[in-house]
């Protein structure tokens, strides 16, 4: 009975690989379909911020520790140098002055530069700042 069941199993297994044939697995490391690495500055260095508009509209950026805000004209590009890095927390909110919502892309050109683009769009609330852990996060909020 054993040897029955046994070659029952294996006519049933055969049959079935042959009416729904399976593509081959191939085992791969993570880093082959992982995504971009988030972006990260080493803690005390001094960084470069660009940040660019690319809406149509008048963008304020400003610093949370008590700069005025500083308009960006569309099109433009603002270079600032962080003298201190990361280190406190550096904290950036931005708005368009007309009020729509803002879509932010943020990249690393250069091992000590942060690019924050600022175009037009996004969910209705938008992204509204930028926020630079001391330990060289970066997070969009």
């Amino acid at each position: 009975m054993i040897k029955f069941q046994s070659a029952l199993t294996v006519t049933v297994l055969f049959i079935v690989s042959t009416i729904f044939p399976t593509t081959p697995l191939h085992a791969g490391t993570c880093a082959s379909k992982c995504g971009p690495h988030p972006i990260q500055f080493q803690p005390g260095d001094r960084i470069r911020l660009e940040v660019v508009n690319h809406t149509s509209n008048l963008v304020k950026l400003q610093r949370i520790q008590g700069i005025e805000p500083v308009p960006i004209l569309p099109g433009q590009e603002l270079g600032v140098d962080q003298a201190n890095g990361t280190t406190p927390n550096l904290s950036l909110i931005f708005w368009d002055t007309t009020g729509l919502s803002l879509r932010t892309i943020v990249s690393q050109p250069k091992a000590k530069t942060l690019r924050i683009e600022i175009r037009p769009g996004g969910l209705p609330a938008g992204d509204r700042s930028i926020y630079i852990q001391n330990d060289g996060r970066v997070n969009i909020l």
